[in-house]
């Protein structure tokens, strides 16, 4: 096992919030001291069963705790499914019937799987523990906090002034999502930024019983390919899981530069020494298409055996490298710190445009490429690398010398 230390770092790799520094290194220091693992908790509300690497940014985190030999425990939340998580909602979730619940969890899991050791995952759901609450029982968890606190939940709060419904059994989710972690005895927990309150009631909740309180971990939100809005299916931004190699590839290679770090940090296991490595050659002028290359051999490894990968990394160069730029294309040179915008003048002297404001439309409208991959107007301020080639609509190619 990995000194506390060495743990610590691979732990909070891209980590947002955690709560707190302090406590997590005790637990990882008893951990080590009495070669016992941790229990890792993620509770899943099976409601959406297609994930893409979006959602899989917390299980990557509980794929690396599980590698430094902690328990990882995956809790499917039947019994919270029934009423919906109503977390960012603007009003109740329907709830599930039975053998929704239990579809959406068996494909959740088939997909998790790709992720996570299958044999050293335990899976449980909480109905093994709250259908078996008596009345009394139910109340005594209801004591446990107030009305006051539920509505420090931005969607409650914000339901409640706009005088939207909010059913008193909506106010028993997060305290049976904090009851599961009393029944693990839970010393972590994981969840996206925007599973805050329900998380941190877990923590309230073991206090209460005496329990010794989870670390609660909270990891960003990825933005997707377009480098603005969260990661969604429905804005056609994301990657998925069970996306075929050459299709991801191709999509990681489409991440904007700017995202490239938070891209190796959330979404691979790569170690903290090999991404700072990374930074340093950005930072010493490294051209991001080169480093991108990189990353999308690794987000695809991950997800598909290395044939496919291979597989795949034939398919882009054929596709999008040797036959979309020419072997002879001519040359700008242009000074450090050049950017699309400064060097656009030159692209009306080399009568690829007729002028800078066509340039620009072409920017705007999708025709214009760099190394491969269409741009749009919010990289007109993109600092060129050496050796980028821009493609400026269906014919015309320059690389750019420094």
């Amino acid at each position: 096992m990995l000194s506390p230390k060495e743990q610590y770092r691979i732990i909070t790799k891209g980590v947002q919030t955690l709560v707190n520094e302090e406590e997590l290194m005790q637990k990882l220091q008893k951990s080590y001291d009495n070669n016992k693992p941790l229990i890792i908790k993620l509770g899943l509300d099976p409601s959406a069963p297609d994930i893409h690497i979006g959602h899989a940014v917390v299980i990557r985190k509980i794929k690396q705790m599980q590698d430094l030999g902690h328990q990882v425990v995956i809790i499917i939340g039947d019994f919270t499914g029934k009423i919906g998580d109503p977390t960012g909602k603007s009003k109740g979730r329907v709830a599930l019937s039975d053998e929704q619940v239990r579809a959406n969890a068996k494909t959740y899991c088939d997909q998790i799987f790709k992720i996570l050791d299958r044999d050293k995952t335990q899976v449980r759901f909480n109905s093994e523990w709250l259908a078996k609450m008596t009345f009394e029982d139910v109340i005594r968890l209801a004591s446990t906090t107030t009305v006051a606190r539920m509505l420090e939940r931005d969607d409650f709060q914000n339901r409640y002034a706009k005088q939207v419904p909010i059913g008193i059994h909506e106010f028993f989710y997060p305290l049976m999502q904090a009851r599961d972690s009393v029944e693990l005895e839970a010393d972590i927990e994981l969840g996206g930024t925007d599973q805050t309150f329900n998380i941190l009631m877990g923590r309230m909740l073991q206090k209460s019983v005496g329990q010794e309180q989870q670390i609660a971990m909270f990891m960003p939100i990825l933005e997707g390919l377009d480098g603005v809005e969260k990661m969604s299916k429905s804005l056609g931004n994301y990657i998925g899981v069970n996306e075929p190699a050459e299709v991801m590839f191709k999509k990681v290679m489409e991440v904007p530069d700017s995202l490239i770090i938070k891209y190796y940090e959330l979404c691979t296991d790569e170690h903290p020494d090999t991404i700072d490595a990374i930074k340093a050659q950005l930072a010493a002028g490294a051209n991001p298409r080169d480093i991108k290359y990189g990353l999308a051999k690794v987000i695809t490894s991950l997800y598909h055996s290395e044939e496919e990968v291979q597989k795949a990394i034939s398919f882009y160069d054929a596709a999008f490298s040797k036959k979309a730029i020419p072997d002879d294309i001519p040359e700008l040179t242009i000074a450090e710190g050049a950017t699309i915008g400064s060097v656009a003048l030159s692209f009306v002297e080399m009568k690829f445009v007729p002028s800078k404001s066509e340039f620009i439309r072409m920017l705007k409208q999708g025709g214009v490429q760099l190394n491969g991959e269409k741009i749009g107007f919010a990289e007109i301020d993109k600092a060129l690398a050496d050796g980028d080639v821009l493609k400026i609509g269906k014919k015309n190619f320059v690389k750019f010398i420094k």
